[in-house]
């Protein structure tokens, strides 16, 4: 009965994180549209689906990826050795990511709209294999106990290069795969390795140490993805600017690309071979390095079936509901003229799905304990849910004006990179991390279909330049907005004065 009671739990979670959603989208069709959309109760089918996935998703990572993922990290830190942490670092990294829901069904939406030539599995196996590589190095700086705001200046100054010679096509997609690689699967797993490994070491701070493998596992990808697109699209790097065919058959159920219903043998098969990464990497460690036996085995392979059911049933309720939803929406608002409610909707279902956001709730709290008074958990959630808000906002303009996306990237990683080197040091970490965890798992499919339903139905814009993006938009932001609240945090407190 436990675990049908920490079920419901998980249900009941899944089903408030997607709630703040529902809500808005409601508000609007019947408060500014006074219209229901084409297929609602496919759609809603779809969101139903998409929460129990989750949920299950959710129990499985519980009962058999987490606790082991965690006993693993703790072993390898009290064992100090160097190589054998890099090594673990890389191979967490790589197979969390490879699983991450939210990089599928971006991967799929990019190869659907590319035409081939984005590989959905090529690009997946880039990105994972870069967060793996990024973690080591980051696992490495907090042994070393090097300062993180170099790291990221430099880091961000080499994506801001590669921009320039970036082809169009591939640089909303670059930015969006760095911010989907860290959700569901990865933050928490992350997150813990480099708190632990800092609580561990003597002289180094959870606070200033412990932060920041999150952050490198976003900007890396970004890098990767770029060099990528310029080897993809060399050779004709034209893409039809009509490609409303493309995107109907992606998401919609009926399509050649949903889970066919007389296969779903070859589906699960599917999910299996997603989540296989990080089973033979927790195996590997347990059995062959540690040389320990597996606790509770049951358990565990119980939880590994709930990981795969969730992600299949995750799939198939995006393509059911979330994907059309943010279509359906952009569509009805743009043929109704409705552009100031566009930016409207935008700014409100960031906000709100970001205040909901359970990843940014868990850091907040984090951060709270390991600042020692400096930094207050609510205030962190409200000012980060500010820069979502404002960075969808200002994205969807960017698809609505036509601008170039390079242009509004590097203008706001270069605002980033000023703000780190005058930042106080303790947020530098932290400030980078809360850019990556501030997309769900349900957020983020909404917001890639919202950039590509107006990219569809915006005329003269194309949907792999300016439909994707929208993501990057909401990882910048919250950047920029928590070291602007760091920075006048400390310059109030000067203001003040020493207290008496």
């Amino acid at each position: 009965m436990s675990w049908y009671r920490h079920f419901a739990g998980t249900l009941l979670h899944a089903g408030r994180n997607l709630l703040p959603i529902v809500v808005v989208v409601v508000a609007f069709q019947w408060l500014v549209l006074h219209q229901v959309p084409n297929g609602v109760w496919s759609m809603t089918l779809g969101l139903l689906i998409v929460v129990f996935g989750v949920a299950l998703f959710l129990q499985g990572l519980d009962l058999g990826i987490f606790p082991i993922g965690k006993t693993l990290s703790n072993e390898f830190a009290a064992k100090g050795s160097v190589p054998w942490l890099m090594i673990f670092g890389f191979c967490m990294g790589f197979s969390a990511v490879i699983a991450e829901p939210a990089l599928i069904a971006v991967a799929e939406q990019a190869g659907a709209i590319s035409e081939g030539r984005v590989s959905p599995l090529v690009l997946r196996i880039l990105v994972a294999t870069s967060v793996g590589l990024v973690i080591a190095v980051g696992v490495l700086r907090i042994i070393l106990g090097l300062p993180l705001h170099w790291m990221m200046i430099g880091g961000y100054l080499l994506v801001v290069l590669v921009t320039f010679f970036a082809p169009p096509e591939i640089v909303g997609l670059a930015y969006d795969s760095g911010g989907v690689t860290t959700n569901i699967v990865t933050v928490p797993l992350i997150a813990a390795l480099g708190l632990g490994l800092a609580a561990s070491i003597r002289g180094r701070s959870p606070l200033t140490d412990g932060f920041g493998l999150v952050a490198l596992a976003v900007m890396v990808p970004m890098i990767t993805v770029q060099l990528y697109g310029i080897i993809a699209f060399s050779d004709n790097p034209e893409i039809s600017r009509d490609a409303s065919e493309v995107i109907s058959i992606a998401v919609d159920p009926a399509g050649e690309s949903s889970p066919p219903a007389d296969s779903p043998l070859a589906d699960l098969l599917g999910m299996v071979r997603d989540v296989m990464p990080i089973v033979f990497t927790i195996l590997f460690f347990q059995f062959i390095v540690l040389r320990r036996a597996l606790p509770r085995p049951g358990v565990v392979a119980f939880g590994f079936l709930l990981v795969i059911l969730g992600l299949y049933a995750f799939v198939v309720g995006l393509k059911m509901g979330l994907f059309p939803i943010g279509e359906s929406m952009a569509e009805q608002l743009i043929l109704n003229d409705r552009l100031l409610w566009i930016y409207v909707f935008a700014f409100t279902i960031g906000f709100a799905t970001t205040m909901a956001e359970p990843a940014l709730i868990a850091v907040g709290q984090q951060a709270e304990q390991a600042a020692a008074g400096r930094i207050k958990a609510s205030s962190i959630r409200l000012v980060v849910a500010l820069g979502v808000a404002v960075g969808i906002t200002i994205g969807v303009h960017r698809i609505i004006s036509g601008d170039s996306i390079h242009l509004y990237i590097i203008a706001g990683y270069t605002l980033v990179i000023l703000l780190t080197a005058v930042s106080p040091r303790y947020i530098t970490a932290l400030a980078f991390d809360l850019g990556g965890v501030t997309t769900s798992e349900v957020t983020v499919p909404l917001i890639t279909a919202l950039g590509i339903g107006l990219a569809m139905n915006i005329e003269g814009r194309s949907v792999m330049i300016d439909g994707f993006g929208l993501i990057a938009f909401a990882s910048i932001f919250p950047i920029v907005s928590v070291m602007t609240y760091a920075i006048l945090s400390e310059w109030i407190l000067k203001l003040r004065g020493p207290e008496k």
